[in-house]
């Protein structure tokens, strides 16, 4: 009798043993194909912005220095499909991903500590459980039963996790072998009641030696007594546990080191043992966080709960550690403008702090930000809040180098205009970045070419000249998904342009973008004319993407974001070539691998000043674990190590 192998569709015998190809190709490869997948979870208590992102994306750092690989998933309860359409002031920047997927920021800390290209997929939130559970129900597939949230939810949820942990996303063949999971929220909240649920019973599908929990908790010392208190993380793990999940370990937050005594206490109330409980103490930044939990032995408890022991290595940070020790000991410093509209929230330009940080690392400086309400440039407020203007304008001309990033709205565009103008103007290094772009292009439309009242449509319907236009495929009516999202290809016209040097003489890059407005072709040939020079494009040839100034010494607008592509070790070209014109020095390039050489004196700068930023600072409060200072005397922001 004959049949056919499920697997390489061979025609075999039952009778005869056989070898199934497919089979044989994946262990030739090292990939056992019925390995079960291993799950770590991280969960929150107390108060949110404890750092479970952080804590997270450290655990993965620690699991592939072990010989693992690692991919990650963040769970979002809220009922949002994604969070395109959410302000930065509810939850920071919105990160967008190579597929086009518009996610939370801790994806982008993902992406940043383990070098990983995520998916939109590896973002669950509430909307998209939801909506896959109805589409469904739409079709018939729940024909005759009553639709649920135990159990056609929390299947739903299981099911989500267990496909998304079998996409490889770290360039190889084949899945991970650990997925982190991140639930967004704090233990007890409402809308995060489904997604516990459904971890609890997952904890028991994938069966014990395969499922990790870590939670992370606040020990608060108080001021008055100096005491470390344990009752608030008492009643967290209480609440986990009546809720249907036992964590393995503790991760506690503080000010300080847990002392000894504390550890006991935590271990007897919350039933965890107390070589499990990890102290997550102030750092210097949060390069450290993986050196943290591996100098309390936190891979040997997760490798231990996982039964992975025996094929773990012992862990390699020799490059983390370097990278760590070198960014402690620099002194001098750079100092970048940030111009922009929630100068007030450093999350909603989370991705330009990093990439500046990655780019000053790379040239040997501290980085400071002085951050630049851009309402506080306009005329308007020289008449309103004298003040304001003033230091406004001190902090703009005392910077390095000036950087615009990408924004909604036409709240503080004249004010980022003016900062253009400036930096044009004054040969001071300049970087436009997606609305910086086209704030660059209208800023000249009006000082150069006299076109005094050039706009974009965003800001002005009825302007006589649009210089910056509503793309043609765009949507007027929906908001979410619809404007030009994800990784497009550049393609540049202008060999021995500064930004082709930038990114090694290659003769295209492939950069993330997020957009609804670009420049109007119509006025390229009159703006080129005039002095600019656009020199990247995209396949049509008739998208604006790279604009330069040429005889500057560094005016750069980039239509995409770079920033969401920049990773430690690997800084992003276009904010490295800001950098080194900012510090005196040029970039040279090294190859087409967007591996770069620094020279010095090629570029020009803009150095007012350059020594170390040393104002009194302090800590705020949410910063304890992304490294950001506050200096009270110079309002820059020292951003020291946040990867």
């Amino acid at each position: 009798m004959w049949v056919m192998c499920m697997q390489c569709h061979c025609r075999v015998c039952i009778l005869s043993s056989h070898i199934c190809i497919f089979r044989e190709k994946q262990q030739k490869r090292g990939f056992d194909s019925e390995k079960k997948m291993k799950y770590v979870l991280v969960t929150g208590g107390v108060v949110s912005g404890l750092g479970k992102g952080v804590t997270a994306s450290s655990i993965g750092v620690l699991l592939q220095a072990c010989g693992f690989r690692v991919t990650s998933i963040k769970i979002d309860p809220y009922l949002n499909t994604d969070a395109g359409t959410m302000s930065p002031f509810e939850h920071g920047e919105v990160f967008v991903l190579d597929d086009g997927g518009e996610v939370d920021l801790d994806l982008g800390n993902y992406e940043r500590f383990l070098d990983l290209k995520l998916t939109r997929d590896n973002n669950i939130t509430t909307g998209k459980i939801y909506q896959s559970v109805i589409a469904k129900e739409r079709r018939g597939d729940y024909l005759g039963k009553t639709v649920q949230v135990v159990p056609h939810i929390t299947d739903a949820i299981q099911e989500w996790i267990e496909r998304v942990a079998q996409i490889p996303v770290d360039g190889k063949e084949g899945p991970a072998d650990v997925c982190v999971i991140e639930l967004g929220g704090t233990i007890g909240d409402i809308e995060s009641m489904p997604f516990i649920e459904a971890l609890g019973q997952f904890s028991y599908r994938v069966g014990p030696g395969n499922f990790c929990l870590v939670h992370v908790s606040l020990v608060p010392v108080l001021n008055v007594v100096g005491e470390q208190k344990t009752k608030p993380t008492q009643h967290s793990v209480r609440q986990l546990r009546g809720l249907g999940l036992t964590p393995n370990l503790l991760a506690c937050r503080s000010s300080k080191e847990l002392d000894d005594n504390v550890k006991e206490k935590l271990s007897q109330f919350c039933h965890v043992p107390s070589s499990n409980i990890l102290t997550l103490y102030d750092v210097p930044n949060i390069w450290h966080i993986p050196l943290l939990l591996r100098d309390q032995k936190a891979h040997e408890a997760i490798l231990k709960t996982l039964n992975l022991r025996g094929v773990a290595t012992e862990p390699n940070f020799k490059e983390w550690i370097a990278t760590t020790k070198v960014y402690d000991k620099f002194n001098e410093s750079v100092r970048i403008a940030m111009v922009g509209k929630y100068t007030n929230l450093s999350d909603a330009y989370l991705s330009v702090l990093k990439a500046l940080l990655h780019a000053s690392v790379a040239c040997n400086r501290k980085l400071v930000v002085d951050w630049v309400p851009a309402e506080n440039l306009e005329d308007d407020t020289s008449k309103e809040d004298p003040d304001a203007h003033k230091a406004a304008w001190a902090l703009l001309k005392g910077a390095n180098g000036i950087l615009v990033p990408g924004g909604f709205g036409d709240r503080g565009v004249q004010g980022k205009i003016l900062a253009a103008k400036y930096a044009r103007e004054n040969s001071v290094p300049f970087l436009g970045i997606c609305l910086g772009m086209q704030i660059a292009v209208i800023e000249f439309s009006r000082s150069v070419l006299g076109l005094h009242d050039a706009n974009s449509t965003e800001f002005d319907p009825k302007t006589k000249n649009p210089c910056v236009i509503f793309m043609p495929e765009g949507s007027k009516t929906h908001m979410g998904g619809t404007m030009r999202l994800g990784s497009r290809r550049t393609y540049f016209h202008v060999a021995d342009c500064k930004s082709a040097k930038l990114y090694g003489n290659v003769h295209f890059v492939d950069e993330r973008h997020r957009h609804r407005y670009e420049v109007n072709p119509d006025l390229i040939s009159q703006l080129e004319s005039a002095g600019l020079s656009f020199v990247g494009k995209d396949e049509t040839g008739k998208r604006m993407e790279i604009v330069e100034f040429p005889g500057h010494p560094f005016f750069i607008g980039a239509q995409f974001h770079p920033e969401f592509k920049s990773r430690p070790g690997k800084p992003s070209p276009l904010f490295l070539g800001l950098i080194t014109a900012a510090c005196d020095k040029t970039v040279v390039p090294a190859s087409k691998g967007y591996s770069t050489k620094i020279a010095t004196g090629i570029l020009g700068s803009h150095s007012p000043m350059l020594k170390a930023h040393n104002g009194n600072g302090f800590k705020s409060p949410n910063s304890s674990l992304n490294g950001v200072y506050t200096s009270t005397t110079t309002n820059g922001v020292c951003v020291d190590g946040s990867c």
